[in-house]
Formats: C-alpha cells, sequence, structure tokens
C-alpha cells in the first residue's frame, strides 16, 4: 500500500473508534484548561482532574491566583509532581496574564510560549482546543504511535509534528491528536502492546513488533 492510503486508513479507523473525542482535561475555560495542561507535564491526566478542583475552588481565574502564595499553590498541587517550578508557573504567568494581556490568555503560539512553564506543547493544546485554532500538539503517545506506524522516524518529538501535520490535513489536527492519544491508552500502550491485536499495529505496525 502506498503511504497515503495507510494514512487514510488509519485515520479512518481513528474517526470510527473516537467519533467525538472529548478533551481528557477538566475545566470550564481557556484558564483553566492552561492551568490542567500544565500541570499534565510528567502526570497523568487523572490525577490532574483529581487535584484541579482543588485548585479552582481557591483560584479559577488569573486575579484570584495572585492572591494565594507560590506556597499555598504548590501545597494543593503537590500530588501532580514537579510542584516547586509548577506552582512558580502558574503564579508568574498568572502575573503576566494581568499585567500584559488584560487577563486573558493569549491567543496566539507565540505568547503563549512566552509563558512561565508554557511549552510548546502545552501552548498547542490551547491552541487547538480552546481556540479551536489546528494544532497538533505532541504527547509521549502520539510520538510513540507514529513511530510504530511508520508514519515518522521518532527521532525528535519536533520532527514527528512536522511529520504528522504534512500526512494529514489541517482540518484534522484537532481531534486527530486527541483520538490519537485514547487510541494509545486503550490499544496501544508503551508496555505489555500485542500488535496482534491492535485494530492499527495488526496492519501497518513495524516488522519488528512482530518478531
Amino acid at each position: 500500500m502506498k503511504k497515503s492510503e495507510i494514512v487514510a486508513e488509519i485515520d479512518a479507523i481513528l474517526q470510527q473508534l473516537y467519533p467525538d473525542p472529548p478533551v481528557p482535561l477538566d475545566h470550564t475555560d481557556t484558564y483553566t484548561l492552561l492551568i490542567a495542561v500544565l500541570l499534565s507535564a510528567q502526570c497523568t491526566d487523572e490525577r490532574v482532574n483529581k487535584v484541579t478542583p482543588h485548585l479552582f475552588a481557591a483560584a479559577s481565574n488569573p486575579h484570584e491566583m495572585v492572591t494565594l502564595t507560590v506556597e499555598e499553590i504548590r501545597d494543593i498541587i503537590r500530588p501532580c509532581g514537579l510542584s516547586p517550578s509548577k506552582s512558580k508557573a502558574i503564579h508568574g504567568l498568572s502575573e503576566i496574564l494581568l499585567d500584559q494581556h488584560a487577563g486573558e490568555v493569549p491567543t496566539t503560539l507565540q505568547e503563549l510560549e512566552a509563558l512561565p512553564g508554557v511549552g510548546h506543547k502545552t501552548a498547542s493544546v490551547v491552541m487547538c482546543q480552546a481556540y479551536r485554532i489546528p494544532a497538533f500538539p505532541v504527547d509521549t503517545h502520539i510520538h510513540r504511535l507514529a513511530w510504530r506506524w511508520k508514519l515518522s522516524t521518532g527521532k525528535s518529538v519536533a520532527q514527528t509534528e512536522r511529520d504528522l501535520k504534512r500526512l494529514f490535513p489541517r482540518e484534522r489536527w484537532i481531534d486527530l491528536h486527541l483520538q490519537m492519544i485514547y487510541f494509545g491508552r486503550e490499544y496501544c500502550p508503551a508496555r505489555g502492546h500485542d500488535p496482534r491485536t491492535c485494530p492499527i499495529c495488526s496492519k501497518f505496525g513495524r516488522k519488528s513488533l512482530f518478531e
């Protein structure tokens, strides 16, 4: 099969399995989404969703967040890991939103990535999930799947993002990155993966997975 045919079939399988993929991080607006995504770095979405209700009960917008001390934020988000750096980032970006953006979350990748603790992936999630501007955030699941399905070389997350953007139409990026995440969790995990039972790897996985 040509790569374009493989891509089309992978796309069809993902759309059939997850026709309307929800955002896995609980949030109520763009600010709470930004904070939840920041907290999800090296932490499971499940744990983040257990922590954010406590954080957002104390502060659900930048005006309220800056009234908390970094130590108070750290105590609440400690279960998410990396709490010293994440608490400083949350407090710092909240101050910047108030000082430079009238309390609103910016709408460009460049401005988002300039905020403390906000890398390219976090900014990309906000762009596509909050503002519905096509972006392709690549997490560990997507990076792994793109390599397994021979859609990318796996040399870097940045390269995987470029490859996937080239292979899939722009209008699919927003849903596709969520569909790949859900697929990776349910059918194509990093450990204990059986490619023979995987709906996609059984058809298009790398040869080495079957040896």
